[in-house]
């Protein structure tokens, strides 16, 4: 579904990533990891056409999609939830859901804010409130429901728990395990390794904007050295 090929990207004369390469097959869950600042948010802008790519290629369904517009790529299939959840204060939890509902790729059992209001029963209390009224945790959940709306193909989300709540953190591994058993093809980034290493087929792990790492996540399981030289943990 997803190719990543000896993408580069900078930012002026600063180079971010050099030579970024992953492939991700329709139904995988990829972990994408890394300490902060070593070039997994810059990675995902570019693909997603948030950011340009100076060399190399993005391909996603066999389409050639290096450079494209943002709303373009969106089109094709591909949602991310994005780290600080960027929802907007002045529209409610249900304008949220109902101005990014979509079902341009025809899915058979599509999600709809109903759907959400299911997966996310908080969200459902909370209909009417307000972006700022909601707490961090609810931002996310929103921040998710309304990437699920648009029924992607391939769904992203950058630093998925951070800074939630224990019990919030559970309600968003429950959402993601759940995602995967419908065949969800899932790019996620987070710290907590050893929670995703029980949701994710395979893991990248990224250093200086390089991988330093791939495999699946047995692997990683078995290789705590990783662990200490690339996550800190």
């Amino acid at each position: 579904m997803l190719q990543v090929r000896d993408v580069q990207s900078a930012y002026g004369e600063s180079q971010v990533l050099f030579g970024m390469d992953l492939s991700l097959q329709p139904g995988e869950v990829m972990g994408l990891l890394g300490r902060n600042g070593m070039g997994k948010t810059t990675l995902i802008r570019s693909i997603l056409g948030l950011k340009s790519v100076q060399s190399g290629q993005v391909v996603f369904d066999g389409r050639d999609i290096t450079n494209q517009t943002a709303d373009r790529v969106a089109r094709l299939g591909l949602a991310v939830v994005p780290e600080g959840r960027q929802v907007f204060p002045n529209l409610s939890v249900d304008e949220h859901l109902t101005a990014f509902v979509s079902n341009r790729h025809q899915s058979r059992t599509p999600w709809t804010p109903e759907r959400v209001y299911e997966l996310f029963p908080r969200l459902a209390e909370r209909r009417a409130n307000m972006g700022s009224q909601l707490s961090g945790g609810e931002q996310q959940m929103l921040a998710i429901g309304r990437a699920l709306v648009t029924n992607p193909r391939l769904m992203i989300l950058d630093e998925a728990t951070e800074g939630l709540a224990p019990l919030i953190r559970e309600e968003i591994w429950r959402c993601l395990r759940l995602l995967r058993e419908e065949g969800q093809t899932l790019i996620v980034v987070d710290k907590y390794v050893n929670r995703l290493v029980d949701i994710a087929d395979h893991h990248v792990i990224v250093e200086r904007g390089q991988v330093a790492w791939a495999g699946d996540s047995q692997a990683l399981k078995d290789n705590r050295q990783l662990w200490t030289r690339y996550l800190g943990v």
